[in-house]
């Protein structure tokens, strides 16, 4: 019998016949449109996302108002794998950041596949691994690192998790991606579109220069790539 076709998701892609088979069921699409808030802080996360296209932002909410990225989920993973564990009450906020479409399955559902896996749990925990690999590490490189190197860093992240060149990205957004002001970010946007490395105009930013902007990111782009290789062995998703 031929195999199931599977949605263009990293995660969906790394599961055996049989562990896939367990959720593909239950699996729906769903639109990650721009700035889409899929939780927040506090409430209970009902379904988990795993993208085909586009970037899913998990934040922290600050009692001033600011927001603060603390880590990406793109097509190679899974929004929701710590929920699917135990608890799902969300412990951070997740907006949508770059639009795209995701698979989406209940997390009562997912638990409930994982439940009767051994290896779903572990690619499961794998991934809520990752994930946390990247908040440590986005943690450390917003308190020692520049903002010229800090907003290289997340657009080279982004670029890898949306396999696009072409990102929507207002300064706000920039700001809240690198803890930094939006003053701040408008001169280093000015200086990386000087250096010829993006071209940046009313909230759409195209990178020009990959090799620029590995140049001028710090070292955590290549340790958070290392750690996802390492824990999610990502296949290549077209």
């Amino acid at each position: 019998m031929t195999p199931a076709p599977r949605p263009p998701n990293g995660f969906l892609a790394s599961l055996s016949e049989d562990d896939f088979e367990l959720v593909r069921p239950y699996l729906k699409t769903a639109d990650l449109t721009h700035e889409l808030v899929l939780v927040e802080v506090d409430e209970v996360l009902k379904r988990a996302y795993l993208p085909h296209r586009g970037v899913i932002s998990l934040v922290v909410r600050l009692a001033r108002g600011e927001h603060v990225h603390i880590a990406m989920v793109g097509r190679d993973s899974i929004f929701g794998s710590f929920s699917a564990f135990g608890d799902p009450t969300a412990l951070n906020g997740a907006v949508v950041l770059v639009p795209g479409f995701a698979s989406t399955i209940e997390i009562d559902r997912l638990r409930a596949a994982a439940d009767q896996s051994a290896t779903l749990r572990a690619e499961l925990a794998r991934h809520a691994l990752a994930v946390y690999a990247q908040v440590l590490q986005t943690a450390g490189c917003n308190a020692a690192h520049t903002v010229e190197s800090r907003l290289a860093r997340c657009l080279l992240q982004m670029r890898d998790l949306s396999g696009s060149n072409k990102l929507i990205l207002t300064q706000e957004a920039m700001a809240q991606m690198i803890g930094a002001r939006r003053n701040s970010v408008s001169l280093v946007a000015s200086t990386l579109q000087q250096a010829n490395y993006i071209h940046y105009s009313r909230g759409h930013i195209e990178i020009t220069s990959l090799e620029g902007l590995r140049k001028i990111s710090c070292e955590c782009y290549a340790q958070v790539k290392t750690q996802y290789e390492r824990l999610i062995r990502p296949r290549v998703l077209a």
